[in-house]
């Protein structure tokens, strides 16, 4: 992979998300795609990138023989990137919840010194709720992957 130029800075990226170190998992955004309709968020999606440095709060205890990062946290990149590729420029502030899980599979462990590429998109948007899909690759290789129903509130819609 190569040094692409980021859409979204972390700067901007906290301007879009409330999450802020050590849950702020999302690096950087280097595209953000319309669906084929762009008046809905459906089909909307997003490449992003996360670093995992051996500096990450959690390796402490997890597991202090063999670091790997937590299944749990990467269900949480996809969350934040598929609330990056859920948000546009007109939106006003609102959060993206958790609401449940699917399908979250894990390929192979995430280590130190890993970049992951995070692949996201909107598969529905409906009233207060949408589900995103999601994709982390490690070097071409898929590592994980879940679908994620989320509660959304923003105050313009």
């Amino acid at each position: 992979m190569g040094a692409e130029t980021p859409l979204y800075s972390n700067e901007k990226i906290k301007e879009i998300l409330p999450h802020r170190y050590p849950f702020l998992l999302v690096d950087k955004v280097l595209s953000v795609t319309d669906g084929p309709e762009t008046s809905s968020r459906e089909g909307r999606s997003v490449k992003a990138i996360k670093c995992v440095t051996v500096n990450e709060p959690f390796f402490q205890g997890h597991f202090p023989q063999q670091a790997v990062m937590p299944g749990v946290l990467l269900v949480e990149v996809i969350a934040q990137a598929g609330a990056l590729a859920y948000f546009r420029p007109n939106d006003s502030a609102g959060e993206i919840m958790i609401a449940s899980i699917n399908s979250a599979k894990f390929r192979r462990p995430v280590v130190p010194g890993d970049q992951l590429e995070i692949h996201a998109s909107v598969e529905k948007d409906r009233r207060n709720m949408t589900v995103i899909d999601g994709k982390i690759f490690v070097d071409g290789q898929k590592v994980a992957e879940a679908n994620i129903m989320a509660y959304v509130t923003l105050s313009n819609r």
